[in-house]
């Protein structure tokens, strides 16, 4: 008898809803109490939508790219603590620091650094043929790139630090960004570490 009427009940949501319908009825003698629950397809569609909504992260995405704790100093700082030598660029991209080490000789070491931990994910070796034009771009200098890095932090949050080290303009690159996502380029003198608006930023 009661199956009966779970029938009746499934092929009348099915009628009216114009899909599918399921039901679940708890089994047991005819005293009990048993209670069809009926699930259409729009509900499955409700369903769908809001894992679609949550697999989407909201704004996780956007605050992943964004700088944590870490500085790009503090960056720096560990790269060079894991990989000895001279540190010519930092920059925040996808969603890790990238610090470019000079080693010894022509070596280049890419260190990656979680910019929420300061913890080093790990470290690749190139051979590139500037390493002379860099040592001699250094020489007789005084500001190192974590230092750079410190005083453009003055001007903004510093999402990249790099040696430019063409014609007579030498000296350290930083870009920062304020709070509101604005970013501003500034140069970094390699001997006073004096902090000024790059005149080539547009």
């Amino acid at each position: 008898m009661k199956r009966n009427i779970v029938i009746a009940v499934v092929t009348a949501a099915a009628l009216v809803g114009g899909g599918t319908a399921t039901a679940l009825a708890v089994s047991g003698d005819d005293d009990d109490a048993s209670t069809p629950v009926t699930r259409t397809d729009d509900d499955r569609e409700d369903r769908d939508d809001r894992d679609d909504r949550s697999d989407d992260g909201g704004d996780d995405g956007d605050r992943a790219a964004a700088p944590g704790d870490v500085t790009a100093a503090d960056a720096i700082a560990a790269a060079l603590k894991h990989t000895p030598g001279t540190a010519v660029s930092a920059e925040l991209d996808d969603g890790s620091w990238e610090i470019d080490v000079l080693g010894k000789g022509d070596t280049w070491h890419s260190v990656r650094v979680d910019p929420g931990t300061g913890k080093v994910l790990g470290s690749s070796k190139d051979d590139e043929d500037d390493a002379a034009e860099v040592r001699a771009a250094l020489k007789g200098t005084s500001v190192t790139a974590e230092q750079a890095a410190k005083a453009a932090a003055a001007k903004g949050t510093v999402v990249s630090v790099d040696l430019d080290d063409d014609g007579d303009d030498r000296g350290w690159e930083a870009e920062t960004r304020a709070s509101g996502g604005d970013g501003q380029d500034w140069s970094v003198g390699l001997t006073t570490a004096s902090v000024t608006a790059d005149r080539d930023d547009d």
